[in-house]
């Protein structure tokens, strides 16, 4: 058995035919396989754990071969933290939805940038709240039509690029679900990222908000970008509303010079260093 066969599960995969998480799903047991047979002393399987969050995307927890732990709506992030407080020698991957990310955990995100602890946060974005059955989320378009919203979304668009380029975040990043080699790309600098790493994943959803299923044709590619002037244009191309204009996609922007919370609290860098966690120090 290869190590991406490893990484997958017996358990019967219960989202929609055709949804774009399998693609997302593939790009991540790609990304991990690639780290783990190119670099077996630093990535191991046993070494990766996960939070999935409540929506769609958190089926993912049981289609995908690693530790972790199903976490409460719009609270992946400060489970993420507490993984990594408790053993920094974890590998760890939050998968949220941006319902998940953007409304009940706002506050996780924005303190997530500030803090800078190495984890690497993944929102599924399809603009709605897909598992309620299409609710409008705090990135739906105005004038969205759902149940909960029978005279159309009155508001405009968060945009969350900007957010966590307000809240110090060290690494930005967009992709589209359609390029599962070019996302996982992405997710595999996330992953080496010291520090907090933000990986939005554009996916449109088969049954609801259907008037944004085009927008994946709008993107184009940017190159590693590590200028906060240009993150800032970029992070303006595109505002969660228009159907019109370029998204750009890729790293809008990463900080390598910033130091991540384990490195900076001591206790938490003398585990590093003996590759141990909590559990297992030694008195």
């Amino acid at each position: 058995m290869n190590t991406k066969e490893k990484l997958s599960t017996k358990n019967l995969v219960t989202w929609c035919p055709g949804c774009s998480n399998f693609m997302i799903l593939e790009s991540v047991k790609k990304t991990l396989a690639k780290l783990i047979s190119e670099n077996p002393r630093k990535y191991k399987q046993k070494d990766f754990a996960m939070v999935a969050g409540i929506g769609c995307h958190a089926k993912i927890f049981d289609y995908l071969n690693i530790s972790g732990i199903y976490g409460l709506h719009g609270r992946v992030i400060p489970l993420c933290f507490g993984m990594k407080l408790g053993n920094p020698n974890l590998h760890v991957l939050g998968f949220a939805g941006d319902g998940d990310t953007y409304a009940e955990g706002m506050e996780h995100f924005i303190h997530a940038g500030r803090y800078n602890s190495d984890f690497t946060l993944v929102v599924h974005n399809n603009q709605t709240f897909a598992l309620t059955t299409g609710q409008a989320t705090p990135t739906s378009q105005e004038g969205l039509k759902t149940k909960a919203q029978v005279m159309g979304v009155l508001d405009i668009p968060v945009n969350p690029i900007k957010l966590a380029l307000s809240s110090g975040t060290t690494f930005i990043a967009r992709c589209n679900v359609q390029d599962i080699e070019h996302t996982s790309s992405i997710l595999e600098k996330a992953i080496k990222h010291k520090g907090f790493s933000f990986v939005e994943i554009i996916q449109p959803c088969l049954q609801f908000n259907l008037d944004m299923n085009e927008i994946t044709k709008l993107t184009y590619k940017i190159p590693d970008n590590s200028d906060r002037e240009k993150a800032e244009k970029l992070a303006d191309e595109w505002n969660y509303n228009s159907k019109t204009g370029k998204i750009p996609i890729g790293i809008i922007y990463q900080d390598k010079s910033q130091r991540a919370f384990e490195e900076e609290w001591f206790q938490l860098s003398e585990l590093m260093k003996k590759g141990v966690g909590w559990k297992n120090l030694k008195k």
